[in-house]
């Protein structure tokens, strides 16, 4: 049976450097700090939540506050505890490898915990949560233990009279606490399953800061990252907001909407539904007065399979600008989606084949992309040539 740490071991023989410079105590989690210097952790947290800014042993000035866990040095203390019979306490290793220690368990519960305190205990906690969760991945990967510590995390929100409302500066450190702890591949199956996290952040993309909506956009996009939440996001009402959004929204809040639109647009029934709702007249607009171009792209070839977009996007101005949009852009991917709206628009159409005969014939812009693209933008740029030529087909004379 081994004993406990600290049971009948002499001081004497503990080498220095497996003590703690704060307790004196052998480390049970030991992390390097900005200095360079390595504490256990719950002793250098405290230092730091008591509003240090130096290291203790150097008395340095700190840039940052982030604590990396020291492997080598808890690897050496745990072998020379094994060969003593001594037991430290046990380090959690989820999927991702994030290490978690008895310690973060405790210290995250206790700020879960004044969730249902007043509202300064909240706004603290919520504070500290949000540094911590975006410091720290071992905080991040505490919340995939127990399935209602989210729950808990949003209960100032999810419960209150005026829901996202009731404190601008608690509904974004708690909505940003969440896009953080999303990162977490454990996390994202969780937080999208959860009945108040989704509802939650599309109010936050009305009602917010423009940094609580942008977390949020942002917090919806990672989510989509897991192909059984793209349905889910597009069933829960989110799609609208997010139009809104990168319709009228803070021009880095607009970047964040685009990135959570585009990988809920991959699953036919959301581009069907965003298609509905106007979405294709918005992004030619944004895109007409050279905003987020690149990004908008990609989402308008994502939604030109569809019929209803087709016949939005069958104008003779919109070919005319992708096609100087090829022309004039550096981006390959950027080409490759033009190329992939016009190969579904045009299709069936013989007056928009005719038209784009015509600028082929004076500035050669698909045979240049055939020499100079990606493979699928070559392929699209064969595939309208051949539909063109097939159906103007040259007439020869003797």
């Amino acid at each position: 049976m081994r004993k406990p740490v600290g049971l009948g071991m002499d001081d004497t023989v503990l080498p220095e450097k497996f003590k703690c410079p704060l307790s004196g105590e052998i480390m049970d989690d030991p992390v390097v700090l900005g200095s360079g210097q390595t504490y256990d952790r719950p002793h250098i947290r405290k230092w730091l939540n008591e509003g240090n800014l130096t290291c203790p042993l150097s008395k340095n000035v700190l840039f940052h506050t982030i604590l990396t866990p020291n492997c080598l040095v808890r690897e050496l203390i745990s072998h020379w505890c094994k060969e003593r019979g001594i037991a430290l306490p046990k380090v959690y290793q989820d999927i991702d490898g994030d290490m978690i220690t008895e310690v973060d368990r405790i210290y995250s519960n206790s700020l879960l915990e004044r969730m249902s305190s007043s509202l300064s205990d909240q706004k603290e906690a919520a504070k500290e949560l949000r540094r911590l969760t975006k410091t720290t991945p071992s905080y991040r990967a505490v919340f995939c233990e127990f399935t209602n510590d989210i729950s808990r995390l949003l209960s100032p929100l999810s419960e209150s009279e005026s829901k996202v409302e009731s404190d601008p500066d608690l509904q974004e450190d708690l909505i940003t606490t969440v896009l953080n702890i999303s990162i977490h591949g454990n996390n994202k199956k969780l937080l999208a399953e959860n009945p108040v996290v989704i509802p939650l952040l599309i109010e936050s993309i009305k009602f917010g800061t423009t940094e609580t909506r942008r977390n949020a956009a942002a917090a919806l996009f990672t989510l989509s990252a897991l192909d059984s939440n793209q349905l889910i996001i597009g069933n829960s009402g989110a799609l609208p907001p997010l139009l809104e959004l990168l319709r009228v929204g803070h021009p880095l809040a607009m970047k964040d909407a685009a990135s959570a639109i585009f990988s809920p647009c991959i699953v036919s029934e959301n581009k069907a539904k965003f298609t509905e709702i106007g979405a294709v007249k918005v992004i030619l607009q944004k895109i007409k007065d050279g905003i987020l171009v690149d990004e908008l792209l990609g989402i308008l070839a994502l939604l030109s399979t569809l019929h209803n977009a087709i016949d939005e996007l069958g104008d003779l101005d919109t070919l005319h600008s992708l096609l100087q949009i090829i022309r004039d852009s550096s981006s390959e991917r950027t080409k490759e989606n033009c190329v992939a709206i016009q190969y579904n628009v045009c299709s069936k159409n013989l007056t928009l084949l005719m038209m784009i005969r015509g600028e082929e014939i004076e500035k050669r812009t698909l045979a240049e992309l055939v020499k100079t693209g990606t493979t699928r933008a070559r392929r699209k740029a064969i595939g309208i040539i051949w539909k063109i030529h097939k159906a103007f087909p040259i007439t020869r004379t003797a």
